[in-house]
Formats: C-alpha cells, structure tokens, sequence
C-alpha cells in the first residue's frame, strides 16, 4: 500500500483542523483509495509553543527543512499573509508537489499566477478553503461554469462581520459591545480590522470573480465599506421596518461588459435570500444564465469548516492525479 507524504505549512486553527481531520479518516483512505496517509513534517513559528502533536512528528520554525524532506506529495498551507507562503507555494509546485491552501489574502493576489505555475509543472492547487470556509462555493462555481454563464455574485463572506450584525440586532447592544462578544467567543481575532471593515470579505470576492468571470475588477475601484459606523439605533431602525442589515459583496458584469463590484452594509427585506443568515454562517447568492439564483449557506469559518475544505480539496487531488496513487 502506497504511502501519501504530506507536509503541513503552520498549525494554528485551520492547520490543527487539517492535522485532526486527516488523521481521523486514516481508516477511510485505506478503505477507499488504498492508501496510507502520512503527516511528514509541520513548519511552524515558535517551537517553544507547546502544540497538540505526537512526540515523534518532525517539527521545524524553518522552510528548508520541509523543503528537504524527501518524496512529499502534497503539501497543505495554512499561513497568514501574501509572503511568504506565495514563494513557498511557487516552490513546491515548481517541483510538481500538489499544494492545498487557505490563504485568501495570499491567493487573491497570487492565484492566478500560482495555477498557471501549476499547469506548467503538471501539479494541482486547491483554493475552496480560501472563500467562505465549508461553504463549497468554488466546487459549486466550477460545476455551474461547465454549462451556465455567471452574471452575479453576491455573499456574506465574513462571519465576524455577520455574528456582530446580529448580535446587534438580537441581544440589543453596541458595535462595541458585539465585538467583544465575538472575541469571547474566539469569531474575531485580536485585531479584528480587516473582518469589520470589509477587507476580508473584498479578498474572497476577488477570488470569485476571477474564478466566474475570468478576471477581477480594478482593486483601487472597487468600493470597500465596513460595519463600523453602524450604531445600534441603525440597527433597530432597520427593524422596526422589517428590514435587516447585512455586510453584502457584490461583483457583476455590467451591460458594457465591465466589471463592477461593491463591499458594504446593505439593508435587506424578508423576501431577500440573505436576510435569515445570522451568527457566523456565510451565504452565497448566485446568478446564472440557465439555472437561475442559486444560494448556499453554510459556517464561513473556523477548525473544521474550513480544515474540512482543504480535506475535501486533497480528495480531489488524489482521486483525479493518478501519479500520487500509482506509483511511476
């Protein structure tokens, strides 16, 4: 039975996710593709962090390491920031390793190059993790491409953005106070800025209108709003007329054919599919040509959600690349 070697770029909560995942569905690889799945190596920051990893699994604070270890055939990355997972990423698939990845900051920017990179070396990059986390919104969006042109895309693709908002709205209390209440409850990081000022949600929409249309509108065009400004009587305004606001990214193709898109709070009527999306769940409303409006709703983040989506992404990866189950 053949041995699938794969590394692991960081491990914080999406890289314990994965770790969890891969090693509780051991028994299932065998079963299903007759393989054994084998974590070779975990590139970290701090190796004095104590982490929930067995004693003899190699750890390092240093990329040449795992860069080293021989015959690893996938590697998944979980990493913050455009660099320096976009050299790392480049690296391995420069060397035919397939890469799985959650870093939308990194693959809003880079993801075209990194899947043209790819292609070229008869490797295979896996993104749904990067867009509204167990929402299988790339999946979705490549099936539908196969047939129906996208003429819209409009989501809820930040969950602490979306928790506040209605934490606003159903325990009457302020952006402040809903803020805090996300922290406690580990939805917002520390620094929450690029969640409620809209930054995280504009990244995600980018990856999606280069996926649906081909291409992504000019950055410094596109209009980003948080949620920061909204005080607690916008909110109850808003409810007293039956309406709801929503933290809303848009992208569309306008009737000259360009690109436009928009991040900002919206107000949205029952009738609207996003108006009962609350807590940290993301959503996702497409237009098509032949299907018509199509919404997924799912948990737009956390250890499972989204360790799940690049879990999922491997199983593509081994069930479509024959070389990394049969060897040459």
């Amino acid at each position: 039975m053949q041995t699938i070697k794969i590394a692991l770029l960081g491990f914080g909560t999406v890289g314990q996710g994965v770790f969890q995942i891969l090693n509780e569905k051991k028994e299932e690889f065998r079963n299903f593709f007759g393989i054994d799945v084998e974590v070779v190596g975990v590139l970290i920051r701090d190796v004095e962090k104590l982490r929930p990893l067995p004693a003899h699994l190699f750890v390092t604070d240093r990329f040449e390491d795992i860069a080293s270890i021989p015959d690893v055939d996938v590697v998944f990355e979980a990493i913050v920031g455009e660099e320096p997972a976009y050299s790392y990423l480049t690296y391995f698939l420069e060397r035919g390793i397939h890469v799985i990845t959650a870093n939308k900051a990194m693959f809003a920017k880079h993801g075209l190059s990194l899947q043209k990179v790819a292609e070229n070396y008869d490797a295979t990059i896996g993104y749904e993790a990067t867009t509204a986390g167990g929402v299988p919104i790339i999946k979705t969006l490549k099936n539908l491409l196969q047939v129906n042109e996208v003429e819209n895309i409009a989501g809820i693709l930040n969950g602490t953005s979306n928790f506040i908002l209605s934490e606003m709205r159903t325990a009457k209390c302020t952006f402040e106070e809903a803020l805090q209440n996300a922290q406690d409850f580990g939805y917002a990081e520390a620094d929450p800025t690029d969640d409620v000022s809209g930054k995280d949600a504009f990244r995600k929409l980018m990856i999606l209108s280069q996926l649906a249309f081909g291409r992504q509108p000019s950055w410094e065009d596109v209009e980003v709003r948080g949620i920061q400004t909204l005080t607690l009587r916008d909110i109850e305004e808003a409810e007293e007329s039956g309406m709801r606001y929503r933290h809303v990214a848009e992208v569309n193709i306008t009737g000259s054919g360009n690109l436009q898109a928009v991040v900002r709070p919206l107000l949205v009527g029952p009738s609207h599919p996003l108006y009962t999306v609350d807590g940290v769940d993301n959503a996702i409303v497409i237009d098509s040509e032949y299907l018509g409006k199509l919404t997924l709703i799912g948990p737009g983040a956390g250890r499972f959600p989204t360790g799940s989506a690049m879990v999922e992404d491997f199983v593509q990866v081994i069930s479509s690349k024959p070389k990394v189950i049969i060897p040459q």
